[in-house]
């Protein structure tokens, strides 16, 4: 494209609808970074509950809605598959408001229950929504409206945690309320997956959504060819209609597909994005030691933010897996080693962990964070989107849990720099793994990525710059 997609007019109606997909995951980041924030009031004698929560109590408020979130990945792909993707997000963002309205009731159980219901909003945000918008994108800009979902995810986190450091407990929630409900009322008007028409035999609505999509008003060979593309996908899947998980298994290039998804989702819970964000607070307090700057968790929280938007914003234009995953292995390499001669007596500069830390943070929101699900969406058929990326998801969800709930004991144990010089290991053999093993998918149809599957070759004019960009 020799212009930038965002003013091109005939792309208009599909921005649009990507903007109004990515709501609830800007919900969900809301969810995620009201933690922060409220923790601290949790557990203050300022707290709004009857008591204040204790170190235990915090901890299972922020693991659970990982654990939870398990089960959900499953029933939203199959519902998603079987009743729509607009279906499906309005379910999904009517149920999520509950949460907030859960919350303003602050008891232990209330809070608890709410952060079940997270996972309602993380399965959505990262199964149903992608898929949505891979849908409804035309293969120019298809990568870069992908890469929007963890803009969203990014952004509402770092919107939480400035306005929990400057409002009040009950404001917050009211503010954060609003965003499904004026996500409800725009689905509404959203127009079904054309994929998912197609698959339920209403042809000449799936090509009325597409003249919309295209803003034409007639059908050309562009969009007939479209809709004969979705056909020749949906009935090559209906070779093996009996078990999705089976069919991947049996099929030599879909289990090569699905083993590259399983690798980006190992990727990127291992690669220490999720300690990283719950240590932040104990790496800025001893790189505080020999400055004269300080901050508050809170502040500390919103650095972490603004970095995680400025990067996703940056994937939105230029995915950079490779070069993100070799740049975040050698930051870890860098933390770890820090921690390591702080443990044996030096005095290693203090500004050593903080850059690294904003590295690791920019590297996996710029790189590692939006791969699986675009990647996903990219070489997967209607058939087995939802179902991959549920099941990705899922094992991500379990990680994170386990991450989050015994990071610090583990870390106690065995000492903190051997858990970054592993999470550096990871991010080290996954640049490799990309760069023998990940073929090119930007603006590519699917039987063409297949065909590099197939015979597990380089094209021969790709240039290294493409290398480091593919996904």
């Amino acid at each position: 494209m020799n212009k930038f997609f965002l003013f091109d007019k005939s792309k208009w109606n599909q921005i649009l609808c990507a903007l109004t997909i990515c709501l609830p995951v800007f919900n969900y980041g809301n969810t995620l970074g009201w933690m922060s924030p409220m923790s601290l009031l949790l557990q203050s004698n300022h707290a709004p509950s009857e008591k204040p929560l204790t170190d235990v109590e915090i901890s299972w408020l922020a693991a659970i809605s990982y654990l939870a979130g398990i089960p959900f990945y499953f029933l939203l792909a199959y519902i998603s598959d079987r009743y729509g993707r607009k279906n499906t997000l309005l379910l999904s963002t009517a149920l999520g408001s509950t949460i907030w309205i859960l919350k303003l009731f602050p008891q232990f159980w209330t809070l608890f229950v709410s952060r079940c219901m997270v996972g309602i909003l993380m399965s959505c945000s990262f199964v149903t929504c992608p898929v949505f918008i891979k849908e409804i994108s035309e293969n120019s800009i298809r990568g870069r409206l992908g890469c929007w979902t963890s803009v969203f995810y990014t952004s509402g986190c770092f919107f939480t945690y400035v306005i929990g450091d400057m409002l009040g407990y009950r404001t917050i929630i009211f503010i954060c309320l609003s965003v499904p409900i004026i996500s409800f009322l725009l689905f509404l008007a959203m127009p079904e997956s054309p994929s998912y028409l197609v698959q339920i035999g209403k042809i000449e609505e799936a090509e009325k959504v597409l003249l919309w999509l295209r803003r034409k008003t007639e059908i050309d060979c562009e969009i007939s060819q479209e809709i004969e593309t979705i056909k020749a996908e949906q009935k090559n899947d209906e070779v093996n209609d009996s078990s999705i998980i089976k069919a991947i298994f049996a099929d030599k290039i879909l289990f090569k597909a699905f083993q590259i998804a399983l690798m980006a989702a190992f990727a990127r819970e291992l690669c220490g994005a999720i300690p990283v964000g719950n240590f932040a607070g104990d790496i800025f307090l001893r790189a505080s030691d020999g400055t004269r700057v300080v901050l508050n968790p809170n502040q500390q929280a919103m650095v972490m933010g603004a970095v995680q938007t400025a990067a996703t914003i940056v994937a939105s234009n230029i995915p950079l897996l490779f070069i993100t995953c070799l740049i975040s292995g050698i930051s870890m390499c860098s933390l770890a080693t820090w921690f390591l001669f702080k443990d044996y007596g030096f005095n290693p500069p203090a500004w050593i962990p903080v850059f690294t830390l904003c590295i690791c943070i920019f590297c996996d929101s710029a790189g590692l964070l939006p791969v699986g699900t675009v990647l996903i969406g990219e070489i997967f058929s209607f058939k087995y989107r939802a179902t991959v990326l549920g099941t990705s998801m899922a094992i991500a969800s379990f990680l994170d849990f386990l991450q989050v709930l015994f990071f610090k004991m583990v870390s106690a144990a065995i000492g903190v720099h051997v858990a970054f010089y592993t999470f550096a290991a990871m991010c080290l053999l996954m640049a490799l793994y990309i760069y023998a093993k990940v073929p090119e998918t930007r603006t590519r149809p699917l039987e063409e990525i297949y065909d590099d599957l197939r015979t597990n070759k380089k094209k021969k004019d790709l240039q290294k710059s493409d290398v480091i960009t593919r996904f």
